[in-house]
């Protein structure tokens, strides 16, 4: 049994008293150097600090030490954003007991007043600085975990880039400590580092004026995409989103992704919603990227490569969504052959040719078909018509366990 105790920035003395004894019990206490500098001569055990990196260094970490008694130090709370969720991971939930502290976000929240289950929280430890981007939203209160002293000022710098410069800015730093330091300012007007390392950032979003909010729900305008017109158009893209039905934690195969708005969207309907964007074009699989990172989701992974050779040694989806190259031999029976039982396989057409593929399988397998012909008000000499796009046909499936 590995027991995980949570410390603050207050050290000892904010520990309760089965941490501490816990503490002093145990044959190797393993933390981070700031963590273990915090203990007390009375904690005899061997002392063990972390490597780095840390995750590749852990299995054999926790191996060497086997049948001793092992106690980790964590921040906080061990299961938020920590090392405990990590232990869990690794040896199960019946091998780790975790004894937690009072997590920082708690700590920001008594501070500035504000509603825990009503703030959004971003870790930028080891991830992304453009994963803000995706709950930066009007009215929205973030606390982010930062990943260094100069946190603040690129969370600041990102935060006015997209046009949230006077959103209020809090760096709380040694958060119950007594060097606990407090800072205030407004992303656009934000210069300096954090008081210390160990600090989170809180963020009262506001937008400029002419500043465009880019909503949660699908179907986000064609100009939040960088594309050269392969780009499932803001209509078709909401319906293509509502037969693929994200749900937390899935994951979604985008085959012939364009500029991957399909993968994006999906991504940004749940934190947990995971994606692999497909594109044989060098120039459109950089383009996703940059769409990706610019809209929030920086971690949806960009396969270069023509389907259906490119989808070898792809996790198995819940959802696939073939936006082009429909017609490449074998490319449906590979996607459908690789789908969860309960997963949903949506085909876009546009050609007779795709059309009379997806008939086809429809005829065969059955689901949804459907044409969507959509038309835009444009000007005709110095009156307004209607201009319509080209249709798209949808076929959707939901695959069966017998299928």
């Amino acid at each position: 049994m590995i027991t995980v105790a949570g410390i603050g920035a207050d050290g000892w003395d904010g520990l309760p008293e089965a941490s501490r004894r816990a503490l002093e019990s145990a044959e190797v206490v393993m933390g981070g150097l700031r963590q273990l500098d915090l203990l007390p001569a009375s904690v005899r055990a061997e002392r063990v600090a972390w490597p780095s990196p840390l995750l590749p260094a852990l299995p054999g970490l926790i191996e060497r030490h086997a049948g001793r008694e092992v106690c980790v130090l964590a921040s906080g709370d061990p299961m938020f954003y920590g090392i405990g969720s990590t232990l869990v991971r690794l040896v199960g939930a019946a091998g780790v007991r975790v004894l937690p502290h009072v997590s920082s976000l708690s700590l920001a929240c008594a501070r500035l007043g504000w509603p825990v289950e009503q703030v959004e929280t971003v870790s930028l430890v080891g991830r992304p600085l453009e994963t803000l981007n995706a709950v930066a939203l009007p009215g929205r209160r973030i606390v982010v975990l930062g990943a260094g002293p100069g946190t603040p000022s690129q969370v600041a710098a990102l935060l006015t880039a997209h046009g949230y410069g006077p959103s209020a800015m809090t760096v709380l730093s040694d958060l119950g400590a007594a060097t606990e330091t407090i800072q205030h300012g407004t992303a656009g007007a934000w210069a300096g580092p954090a008081a210390s390392p160990l600090h989170v950032i809180a963020v009262a979003c506001v937008a400029g004026p002419d500043t465009e909010p880019m909503a949660l729900v699908p179907g986000l305008p064609d100009t939040a995409y960088e594309h050269d017109g392969q780009l499932t158009k803001r209509e078709v893209r909401a319906v293509t989103l509502s037969r693929l039905a994200p749900l937390p934690g899935e994951l979604l195969w985008d085959v012939g992704a364009g500029a991957g708005s399909i993968a994006v969207e999906w991504m940004r309907s749940h934190p947990t919603c995971a994606a692999v964007a497909v594109e044989s074009r060098p120039d459109r699989a950089a383009a996703i990227r940059r769409n990706a990172g610019r809209l929030g989701v920086p971690s949806l992974r960009v396969v270069e490569g023509t389907a259906p050779a490119a989808l070898d040694g792809l996790p198995a989806p819940d959802a696939v969504f073939v936006g082009g190259g429909v017609t490449a031999p074998g490319l449906l029976e590979r996607c459908w052959s690789w789908l969860r039982p309960g997963g949903r396989l949506v085909v876009n057409a546009v050609t007779l040719e795709s059309e009379a593929l997806i008939g086809q399988w429809y005829g065969r397998l059955g689901g949804d078909l459907v044409r969507l012909a959509v038309q835009r008000a444009s000007p005709v000499g110095g009156f307004t018509g209607w201009r319509p796009a080209m249709p798209v046909t949808i076929w959707s499936l939901t695959r069966k366990d017998d299928t």
